[in-house]
């Protein structure tokens, strides 16, 4: 346990008490601290210190500088320099993503056919997000939240490949190998198509023989890729991205140091877009709640230090999240701010006061002339808001 200043805590990290107040206030809860404004609360009800579990903080308040040690970290340079704005480069990631949704329904089409599937267009598309990526990252990150609800097979792995991208790059991994990890991250739910689609597409929970075959999805991946001349690190996370540390995952059952660093990155990214993600039978998941799980699973399933690395990386609230200001104004995270991560610039464009649409605004939570915070992350459905239609006409013009 660690005993701080109620001026220290951040939302995201987990209050087991309080130590000292001017009143008589009692947490009745143990919990996340989730926002600012409960943070406020704390302070006007008097609370001066609290006790707070490091184990189970969701982001640290200081991001770590120094790059996970791996054969292949050569980079030296900023990984957050960023050579074009979002807006620049809103426009070369659109193009990108569909190319990548056309690319998916090709190859679809060509293994129900008893064709390969053709691997240079994936890798050059890979290659294309990461130039992207280097450019602006905050770009392909809005566009991952952008979701269709009838298109999930389609974007999570498109998603999945852009959060991999931004997340090896966080961590300072060659470029080349950056490369790899995208191109099987594009690739490695190929194998669904080969589950019937009464299973593939079941909303509830699946009964123990459903489950046997959804879980052969990983192996028909691997084999696909391989049987289509691709090796290596794609062809790892392709087959083993439901693997865990415990040993429990499949298809497997690897465990601990069997399982690879990339291969990790790639299951904590799988399940974090996973839970986020809309679809028609559920509700997208706030950022917040994913990385809960996610903590939750950790040393057992997931590597911890690999997680707080992520939570850094995107940050508690990623850009394309809809958010609400203390002065209750409502906008997307539009740029990201690693330095500060809980000080993102935000397009504001609604009043949650006056339930009404108002003049696009940029507010930068992290210029010391600002006087707004960030509350929470909210729906859309709270305001009534087509955020669809704000996206095509603001976020892409």
């Amino acid at each position: 346990m660690k005993t701080i200043p109620i001026t220290k805590l951040v939302p995201g990290m987990f209050v087991q008490s309080v130590t000292k107040q001017t009143g008589s206030i009692k947490i009745k809860n143990q919990g996340w601290v989730k926002t600012q404004a409960g943070i406020n609360n704390l302070i006007k009800a008097g609370i001066l210190e609290v006790e707070i579990d490091p184990d189970k903080t969701l982001i640290d308040s200081v991001p770590e500088k120094d790059p996970i040690a791996t054969p292949t970290t050569k980079i030296k340079r900023d990984p957050w320099q960023k050579i074009n704005s979002a807006e620049q480069e809103m426009g070369k990631a659109k193009k990108l993503y569909d190319e990548a949704k056309t690319l998916q329904i090709k190859a679809f089409k060509d293994i129900k056919a008893g064709r390969d599937i053709d691997i240079a267009p994936f890798r050059e598309l890979a290659s294309g997000f990461m130039d992207s990526v280097f450019r602006n990252q905050d770009a392909l990150a809005c566009l991952t939240q952008m979701r269709q609800k009838d298109a999930y097979l389609l974007e999570h792995s498109i998603n999945v490949s852009i959060l991999m991208g931004i997340f090896a790059k966080h961590l300072n991994i060659e470029k080349d190998t950056i490369v790899e990890l995208t191109t099987g991250a594009l690739l490695h739910d190929i194998g669904k198509i080969k589950i019937p689609d009464e299973v593939l597409n079941k909303p509830g929970r699946f009964t123990d023989d459903e489950f046997k075959i959804m879980k052969m999805h990983s192996l028909f991946s691997k084999e696909i890729l391989e049987d289509s001349g691709l090796t290596g690190i794609a062809v790892d996370i392709a087959g083993m991205h439901h693997e865990r540390l415990d040993g429990k995952g499949y298809p497997f059952g690897k465990k601990g140091d069997e399982i690879s660093q990339y291969v990790r990155m790639a299951s904590m990214v799988d399940v974090y877009d996973a839970l986020t993600a809309e679809r028609v039978y559920k509700a997208g998941m706030e950022p917040i709640k994913a990385f809960k799980i996610l903590k939750d699973g950790c040393p057992d399933s997931f590597d911890p230090v690999l997680l707080n690395k992520f939570i850094q990386c995107i940050g508690i609230h990623p850009v394309g999240t809809l958010v609400r200001l203390s002065s209750q104004r409502v906008g997307l995270v539009t740029k990201s701010n690693p330095g500060a991560p809980l000080k993102p610039v935000v397009k504001t464009f609604y009043s949650a006061k006056h339930s009404r649409y108002t003049e696009v605004k940029d507010i930068d939570l992290s210029n010391k002339k600002t006087v707004d915070t960030l509350e929470s992350a909210v729906k859309p459905k709270e305001y009534n808001i087509d955020l669809e239609r704000f996206y095509k006409n603001s976020i892409l013009s």
